[in-house]
């Protein structure tokens, strides 16, 4: 029996995946790759043998037949997902055949779009004293929010915000967004295929100006949205600072000032 390893790909740039992802790639016997997310450069260290399929056409059953079938022909299969595999990504739907067919599985993390956005724009999610709370999460569209979930009751906490899957229903945002107290004003990236080469955009804007931004630019798909209190603190003139490298500040590694010369 072989085994089948669900591999995070990434946000898009082949070198954001993993060193573990890479080494598991050149090793393999079988690869399945989400192909309208993922692009075919991730799977360019596969071996010679290796069969590789794109998986955009295929529905739920046939992907999990696939990986049934190469395993149990002892082969080392891997499923390459966009971002992590553990987010947004279909994951216990495709182990739990997996399981009861007796197949190993294994997962190797990915670096997730929210990542790879704020690190392309040069923005921190958290900040001292303005937010340090991320939250991940999508609006309503064809999947229905569990209750306690739709992005108005999450963005009461005007903490950052990070929304997946949402670019096409983006007047949905902001009105969700205005319902629990965001100014028009308030400061909204979206980034499209973050890391992806000669692809990436970055779209800047306001919650009043955010959809014309995105529409000029023909933005609907494979976007993150990001909504933060702490977008733009590059320019700010003065911010609260972290209290770990404060020379004032003790911890474990370092005494404060005042104490190393007392």
């Amino acid at each position: 029996m072989g085994k089948v390893w669900f591999v995070g790909a990434g946000p898009g740039d082949p070198d954001l995946m993993t060193v573990k992802g890479r080494d598991l790639i050149t090793k393999a016997d079988a690869i399945l790759f989400a192909g309208s997310l993922v692009s075919l450069a991730a799977t360019r260290w596969a071996p010679a043998h290796c069969e590789i399929q794109d998986s955009k056409g295929m529905d739920l059953e046939q992907i999990i037949g696939w990986l049934i079938d190469k395993a149990q022909a002892g082969q080392s299969v891997i499923r390459l997902q966009t971002g992590d595999p553990g987010l947004y990504g279909a994951l216990i739907e495709m182990v739990q055949p997996l399981d009861q067919a007796g197949i190993e599985v294994e997962v190797v993390p990915g670096v997730s779009s929210a990542m790879a956005s704020a690190a392309t724009a040069v923005e921190s999610l958290t900040l001292p004293e303005i937010t340090q709370t991320v939250i991940l999460t999508r609006v309503e569209g064809r999947t229905p929010m569990p209750e306690g979930e739709s992005l108005t009751e999450l963005a009461q906490h005007h903490a950052t915000l990070c929304i997946y899957l949402s670019i096409t229903l983006l007047e949905k945002v902001e009105s969700e967004l205005l319902a629990a107290g965001w100014s028009q004003e308030a400061p909204i990236l979206v980034v499209h295929k973050a890391s992806w080469p000669d692809e990436e955009r970055i779209i800047r804007g306001t919650l009043a100006n955010i959809r014309e931004r995105c529409k000029a630019e023909k933005i609907n798909s494979q976007a993150m949205i990001i909504v933060s209190p702490t977008l733009g603190a590059r320019q700010w003139p003065s911010m609260k600072k972290s209290k770990l490298y404060d020379k004032n500040f003790s911890h474990r590694f370092r005494c404060a000032a005042k104490e190393r010369s007392a």
